[in-house]
């Protein structure tokens, strides 16, 4: 028998015993009552409460009877904190009369129609009336009134007479979102929910006050009279719209996707999702989709068979192989599953093709993912946070979510280095300017003052770092981060490149070999007619990479272009195999978000037509080749990706994969070090350009969203408002952008977060194409802007 010395025992003075409906619970410092109860089997009703927001108390609908030294207390359990020896009892005669009298008075204005409304059959509001409610109602005069639906954005429709003032909706825009555009107005009886006068709700997060509403009030348009929740099937995934990696459910009916929900994992979302990747799945309806495999003929692409078009692919391949073992290169890959890579690198292993990339000229050298690395959860629990990275808001926008609560809700102190305001600048603790080029000068410069030595000794200092500026050479954020690194040798890195699974391809080998050059060295050769077989795996280079000039010179010299994709785009049109891939939500498999946590994609809907995963495809082409890559089923190839790749060893906790997901085992084993550029000064007749992308651009997914195509803008350049003033013209007038001998006409804009002497110029938006302006073998590029006289 062991005898523990009582003096011994640590006990952690933050916990709380209380008692619900006669069962002790161990609840924590500063808990409401009503999370409490969430970890047992006492449900409370609810409304208002949300646990990833603040408590406001708004319903009344969670009361609960409290003891207290005068006897029983109906208190609000979203508003009452624990305390020790509380006894709470959530089931009394006084409770159960409360909350009918509160359900009794929501539904006096409430409308019955719940047969035509989205949310019956999954409304919080219609179960607890069930389950709560008093079973009839005294109110028998006529209901209150208000015109319906009303549009408040371009996804979100507003049924006022169905709205019963939770506060939901309001207060997730103003303290998750940051984008306050809805509020209450009016007073009493005549409160309801409204956007602002000429302000629509135009916020990038607008599908979440959908999905957390609790009554049918407000409701998205690609979902509205589609399915009832009886009707749906679901299985839970991972969206690959961009690097965060989301967990999500998709939901189908009939065999077609017909709605995303966000899922609260904590490493990751929270539940939140950006409106882009919970509608985009519209692109994977679309009628406009590749079925079946495409050839080239003298009338242009005709459909053909899988064995012809396998045959057809294998011949160009070879014949490529048999000039030159460095004529055939593979750009893309990051649009599918590790998987899909893993077997098209296997199967470039073989045919000893070394130029690959996943990366397509906008990202960074795959050594940054050898260094230090930091996960969100890190990210977001450090003491500063160094933004060494394009607008999280626009490109990466759940993680803008994450950092934004840090900053604002924690002790994290960010400290951006930006060459324009971003979503986060409001929320700096220090936004430092600098004109593109000049990054690491200004980095070192500011890292040496006295405040900012004192704010890093504070504790953890991570650095988000990513590619922000597509007309400027990627050495200098690399020289950048070179110096924060210099002054702050413990800090950790956190990537963030926008691709999907751009770290799971670069991981299993869809990047340069034996020092092959990368996605612009590639395009290069093909350009000198060094290049005799391109393979596109869901790549477009016409529209990702930013120097236009330079691939339609290497795509109108390169002999045979095979492309494996789900649309056919600007870059296959002209291909000579089209070979049709599985879209999201088609197949299975894994993909690894930003920080390497590496999750499960799963197929919810049967392939469109007679396209295939890419990894089958790898396959068959393989043994059209003559090559067995051996494996012959998903589970296979899985297996002997995490016996191949030792980042991935970690990936056999399938459990652990289909829910929060697993990190990739990670080896601290590179460095960078600090360097310099020697920079020509701007001529100050000139402007230096930032190219970045936005959220809703032309990107494939979301031209091909009928929801989201609505709201990409068309082209424009941003100056001050002071430089506006100088070039002469007032603001929206169409001005004449040059660089050298091209130039282009698009309307000008001033924006107050935009720096002097600097012009911001939004990528891949419609009516003008900017990407003649841009040559990526330039250091940065300064444009000259004119009045059309």
């Amino acid at each position: 028998m062991t005898i523990v010395d009582p003096e011994k025992i640590v006990v952690d003075p933050n916990l709380v015993n209380i008692t619900i409906n006669d069962k002790p619970v161990v609840a924590r410092k500063g808990e409401v009552i009503i999370a409490a109860a969430d970890r047992t089997d006492d449900f409370i009703p609810r409304f208002c409460y949300h646990p990833r927001m603040s408590s406001v108390g708004m319903c009344r609908q969670c009361l609960v009877e409290v003891e207290t030294p005068r006897g029983p207390m109906m208190v609000v359990s979203c508003m009452t904190p624990v305390a020790e020896g509380q006894i709470v009892r959530t089931a009394t005669d006084n409770v159960k009369k409360a909350q009918e009298g509160v359900l009794e008075l929501l539904l006096a204005n409430h409308p019955l129609d719940c047969p035509v409304c989205d949310k019956g059959g999954e409304c919080p509001l219609q179960d607890q009336a069930f389950s709560h409610g008093p079973g009839e109602s005294r109110f028998v005069e006529e209901k209150r009134h208000y015109e319906k639906p009303i549009a408040i954005s371009d996804i979100v429709y507003l049924d006022r007479e169905r709205c019963i003032l939770c506060d939901r909706c309001t207060r997730f825009a103003d303290e998750v979102a940051g984008d306050p555009l809805i509020s209450f107005t009016s007073r009493g009886n005549d409160t309801q929910v409204m956007t602002f006068p000429e302000e629509p709700f135009s916020s990038y997060f607008s599908g979440n006050t959908v999905q957390i509403c609790p009554v049918g009030a407000l409701t998205a348009k690609p979902y509205r009279f589609k399915a009832r929740p009886w009707d749906l099937n679901e299985t839970e995934t991972t969206c690959t719209s961009c690097s965060v990696g989301c967990r999500i459910v998709v939901q189908s009916s009939r065999d077609e996707l017909v709605r995303f929900q966000g899922v609260d994992v904590d490493p990751v979302n929270w539940g939140w999702l950006c409106d882009r990747g919970r509608y985009n799945f519209e692109s994977v309806n679309s009628t406009e989709r590749i079925t079946t495999p495409l050839i080239k003929s003298d009338s242009g692409l005709v459909q053909s068979s899988w064995s012809v078009a396998l045959d057809s692919a294998a011949r160009i391949i070879r014949h490529a192989l048999a000039n030159n073992a460095d004529s055939v290169a593979i750009l893309g890959g990051a649009r599918g599953t590790n998987e899909d890579a893993f077997a098209w690198a296997m199967l470039a292993d073989e045919l000893k093709v070394n130029q690959r990339d996943s990366q397509l000229g906008d990202g960074l050298t795959p050594e940054i993912f050898n260094l230090a690395q930091a996960t969100i959860d890190e990210t977001c629990a450090a003491s500063t946070i160094i933004l060494l990275s394009p607008d999280l808001k626009e490109e990466l926008p759940v993680l803008y979510l994450r950092i934004r609560d840090a900053a604002q809700k924690r002790k994290s102190r960010i400290i951006e280095f930006s060459s324009h305001d971003s979503g986060l600048t409001p929320y700096a603790w220090r936004s430092v300017a600098f004109e593109p080029g000049r990054q690491a000068q200004v980095v070192r410069e500011t890292l040496e003052t006295k405040d900012m030595q004192e704010q890093i000794q504070r504790g953890e200092v991570v650095v988000v770092v990513g590619r922000a500026n597509l007309a400027e050479n990627e050495a200098f954020t690399l020289h950048a981060l070179g110096e924060v690194l210099h002054a702050i040798p413990n800090a950790k890195i956190l990537p963030v490149l926008r691709r999907g699974n751009v770290r799971g391809a670069v991981t299993v080998g869809l990047t340069p070999q034996q020092n092959s050059g990368d996605a612009i060295d590639i395009l290069s050769k093909a350009a000198a007619g060094k290049i005799d077989c391109l393979i596109l795996l869901g790549a477009n280079p016409l529209a990702d990479v930013a120097d236009s000039i330079l691939v339609k010179q290497a795509l109108a010299q390169i002999k045979n272009v095979i492309s494996i994709d789900t649309f056919i785009t600007s870059s296959n049109q002209n291909a000579d195999v089209v070979l049709p891939a599985a879209a999201f939500a088609e197949k299975n498999g894994t993909t690894t978000n930003l920080e390497g946590r590496v999750s499960n994609v799963t197929q919810q809907i049967t392939p469109r037509g007679t396209s295939r995963p890419d990894w089958m495809i790898a396959t068959e082409l393989g043994l059209s080749l003559g090559i067995d890559l051996g494996v012959s089923s998903l589970d296979e190839l899985h297996q002997k990706m995490i016996s191949a790749i030792p980042e991935f060893a970690s990936c056999d906790n399938e459990a652990a994969i289909q829910s929060d997901g697993v990190l990739m085992v990670h080896e601290a084993s590179a460095t960078i070090s600090r360097g310099s550029k020697v920079l020509v000064d701007r001529n100050s007749y000139d402007y230096r350009l930032i190219v970045s992308r936005t959220m809703y651009d032309a990107a494939q997914s979301t031209i091909t969203s009928n929801s989201l195509v609505g709201i990409i803008t068309e082209s424009t350049i941003y100056v001050h408002p002071l430089d506006l003033a100088r070039i002469g013209v007032v603001d929206g007038t169409n001005i004449r952008v040059g660089v050298d001998e091209i130039n282009i006409v698009l309307p000008v804009r001033a924006h107050s977060g935009i720096h002097r002497g600097t012009a911001w110029l939004p990528y891949n938006h419609t009516n003008v194409d900017i990407r003649p302006l841009l040559n990526i073998a330039a250091d940065v590029i300064d444009v000259r802007i004119e009045q059309i006289k």
